[in-house]
């Protein structure tokens, strides 16, 4: 039986919810909370399985009482937050604190429980699962970022950053200096110029460099549920002089995509950002698919190509069509898998081997949810099997060699 926590400050959402695990024959609700600080104090004394979390609340909001409920007594949580901007960026401060999951309230207020009542089930049974990783992940303090990679020999060097981009921007750089829109819906057309930091090389092979031509390494990295958390046990400990580029496919709706490589950039040394279209893959760059948008490389791994092709499944973007389109790179392609529900990325890392490509999986101590990473695992697909906290590292010595 799952024991169920409700913290909502509204008591018409504390009754529906209510009722929707009532009906379940696995869930339990122990009791309800009005208020962060009634949830912190419930939670230490219910000791529920899960809880879920309201991000707007009085006394204490969901941001506070989280962050008290994962020191105090680490419990998984399911946050309830709204498609605003305001709520992407609240939603990925709460998986950056150690939420499992989030579900978008529909139009703003989950009045309209019935049209997300499968989801927030799935997440509930999903997350009771991290318990344990929760709990150990809570005691283990985060690792040192690695140090800067010896500089290459000057015939193989990678682009390096000139004095025009200027200093890598903190947390109180202008929004307005720092963020790009994103391509306009149904692919073809470019958003504005980039900033300069993220202004496109000229890189005149790029355009006729062939799949099996002279192409430099490329990491591409997957991952789904408890990926927001554990891309922050990778991505700030990438050194800045990555020779390479880092693509990543996190399966978020749009806006919270956003939101989530502005997070990343603000901590990391290495620059992060959601991408765009045609976009230059630069060394030292990550760029994250955004939601709704599948993700691709061409042109011999320099270019980053979006579509709204169908979902695979229910997804996209798909770790899938992101791993495929990089199979061709044969031996310079660095694959990662990490936490995630389902098998998305086994299709692709299974292309990936077969051309020569090196394939790095989370293993089942750290991963949040070991779906995605067993899935590769188990299809022996895996070149190294490392806990996050090692993840880094491996992807540094992978693209070295």
């Amino acid at each position: 039986m799952i024991r169920v926590l409700i913290a909502d400050d509204s008591a018409f959402m504390r009754m529906v919810l209510s009722d929707m695990f009532k009906k379940q024959p696995d869930f339990e609700v122990v009791g309800v909370a009005v208020n962060g600080k009634d949830a912190v104090e419930k939670c230490k004394s219910l000791n529920p399985d899960l809880v879920t979390m309201d991000v707007n609340m009085p006394v204490m909001d969901g941001l506070q009482a989280l962050g008290q409920i994962m020191n105090d007594c680490p419990t998984p949580v399911i946050m309830f937050s709204s498609l605003t901007r305001e709520g992407a960026k609240a939603t990925i401060e709460a998986l950056s604190l150690g939420a499992v999951d989030f579900v978008s309230k529909v139009g703003g207020s989950i009045s309209k429980v019935d049209t997300v009542e499968d989801e927030i089930l799935t997440k509930a049974r999903t997350a009771v699962g991290a318990k344990g990783i929760i709990r150990k992940a809570a005691a283990v303090p985060p690792p040192a970022p690695l140090p800067p990679m010896p500089e290459p020999k000057p015939e193989t060097a990678a682009p390096t950053p000139t004095p025009e981009s200027g200093p890598k921007e903190t947390a109180s750089t202008p929004p307005t200096m720092r963020r790009i829109q994103l391509p306009l819906r149904g692919g073809g057309a470019t958003a504005p110029p980039p900033p300069k930091r993220f202004t496109p090389r000229a890189v005149p092979a790029a355009r006729t460099v062939s799949s099996g031509g002279s192409a430099r390494k490329l990491v591409v990295l997957g991952c789904s549920t408890g990926g927001p958390k554990a891309l922050q046990s990778v991505v700030p400990l990438l050194p800045r002089n990555l020779p390479c580029g880092v693509l990543i496919v996190q399966h978020m709706p749009p806006g919270f995509t956003k939101s989530l490589a502005e997070r990343l950039d603000e901590i990391s040394q290495i620059s992060v950002k959601e991408a765009e279209n045609h976009d230059i893959i630069e060394a030292g760059h990550v760029y994250i698919a955004p939601g709704n948008y599948h993700m691709t490389v061409a042109n011999g791994g320099r270019e980053i190509l979006l579509n709204q092709d169908p979902p695979i499944g229910t997804l996209r973007p798909a770790a899938d069509v992101l791993f495929k389109s990089a199979a061709p790179l044969g031996g310079n392609i660095v694959s990662v898998i990490l936490t995630g529900m389902g098998s998305d990325g086994a299709v692709g890392m299974t292309e990936i081997k077969k051309t020569g490509g090196y394939v790095i999986a989370e293993s089942e101590e750290t991963a949040v949810v070991y779906g995605m990473p067993k899935a590769v695992v188990d299809r022996g697909l895996a070149d190294e099997i490392k806990p996050l906290q090692a993840i880094a590292g491996a992807i540094v010595h992978a693209v070295s060699h």
